[in-house]
């Protein structure tokens, strides 16, 4: 007689996903670091009791996850990479392009993110770091005249510089991916928009007031000038109609 436990189709695992996973085990729980090997292929079909094709689609996987590095001729095994924020925003551009997310939806969470690593970063700020984010924003005023790829370049080098402020290293990861997805989708129509420069002297201006509140330490100024500013230079990119995810995020007396 059934006691009502209700069972699920079992679905069939590839062998290969099993290496996958013992060897993204191992990488997790620290008994393989960064810039270790992994035994050669001939080792690892001997510890794995799988076929040469078999272990060799596992190392194809796990290369594509970015968790280890082949290089073509090298008689030791593949390297252990350090962790990247890449493959997070090759996934997360993709759920905007395919739909799954909107850039209204991007947008807005970057500006909670930037405004969080701003708050942060202006009460926790070292004198070193506060420096740092001077240099980039030097570099940013100069770059205006280089033209919009080295203005970017400057311009992701002092979102990181108060990311690292912030003492908090996921939103510092956050940040990373989700900047990187955005401008992904939209640094080209940037580039080549017919105000260009009058939006990078527009985003150097709002950058030193964000400057400014994090150097006097006020913190909530910091986040609320982050948000604004990103949402003055993003807003034209997202429908009309989806808007209000980022004017929610904007503060009564800036919207």
């Amino acid at each position: 007689m059934s006691n009502g436990a209700q069972f699920r189709q079992v679905a069939p695992v590839r062998l290969y996903q099993r290496i996958v996973e013992q060897i993204e085990q191992a990488i997790t729980q620290g008994a393989l670091k960064p810039g270790q090997r992994l035994p050669s292929e001939r080792e690892l079909v001997t510890q794995f009791g799988a076929s040469r094709p078999t272990v060799r689609e596992a190392l194809r996987v796990l290369e594509s996850n970015g968790l280890v590095r082949s290089r073509p001729g090298d008689p030791n095994g593949p390297e252990i990479l350090p962790f990247s924020p890449a493959g997070l925003t090759k996934e997360m551009t993709r759920l905007v392009q395919f739909d799954n997310m909107s850039m209204a939806e991007l947008i807005s969470f970057r500006m909670m993110l930037d405004g969080s690593a701003s708050q942060l970063a202006a009460r926790l700020r070292s004198d070193e770091e506060l420096s740092a984010m001077e240099r980039t924003l030097a570099v940013m005023s100069d770059a205006i005249e280089e033209g919009y790829e080295e203005f970017s370049k400057a311009d992701v080098a002092f979102h990181e510089a108060v990311a690292v402020a912030s003492r908090n290293s996921l939103i510092e990861v956050c940040n990373h991916v989700v900047r990187g997805a955005v401008l992904s989708l939209i640094s080209d129509k940037v580039a080549h928009a017919a105000n260009s420069t009058e939006l990078m002297r527009e985003s150097l201006y709002h950058h030193q007031e964000v400057l400014e509140a994090i150097r006097v330490r006020d913190g909530l100024a910091a986040a609320r000038l982050s948000r604004r500013s990103l949402y003055d230079y993003y807003a034209g990119y997202v429908p009309e109609d989806e808007q209000g995810l980022l004017i929610a995020l904007v503060d009564d007396e800036d919207a």
